[in-house]
């Protein structure tokens, strides 16, 4: 009787284990894969805030056109600069806004002149295709990183 008990129990064993590979194996699996889209958009981020950075301090930049050199020279210099695999300049777009002190809000700049911030942002986003095991329909997600930071050129 005793031994009939354990081989009931090395059964149950088996086939325990047999059940929860497969959900262990997904969680960590889908564990991993929110690991690597978040480490993906804090490079992306990064590489949006550079940008930022590097456009905020220059001068004479003229905002009402896309294809400035420094806009364009600082977009390549982020691309360049970034690990991220098929990130393109045509990716990520540059704004200028002014701030409003009466609604304390910040609007899209009127004119010409230097603006008070600049937005840099990804409109379309960067896509991801997360692959988790027994999932396989998952949308691809859209990484929309923005920075705004204050404008200090002339």
């Amino acid at each position: 009787a005793e031994s009939m008990r354990r081989k009931r129990q090395r059964g149950n064993t088996i086939l325990e284990a047999a059940i929860l590979t497969p959900v262990i194996v997904m969680l960590l699996v889908g564990m991993t894969q929110i690991a690597q889209i978040t480490w993906l958009y804090y490079t992306l981020r990064k590489t949006v805030y550079s940008v930022g950075t590097y456009l905020s301090t220059q001068q004479g930049v003229n905002f009402c056109d896309a294809g400035d050199p420094a806009i364009t020279a600082a977009i390549d210099f982020g691309v360049t600069n970034s690990s991220v695999a098929n990130l393109t300049a045509s990716m990520i777009s540059v704004t200028a806004e002014s701030y409003d002190t009466t609604s304390h809000t910040l609007t899209p700049l009127a004119g010409c002149s230097a603006p008070d911030f600049i937005v840099v942002f990804m409109p379309n986003g960067y896509l991801v295709q997360p692959s988790i095991p027994f999932f396989s329909v998952i949308d691809a997600i859209p990484l929309k990183p923005q920075v705004v930071l204050p404008y200090g050129g002339t």
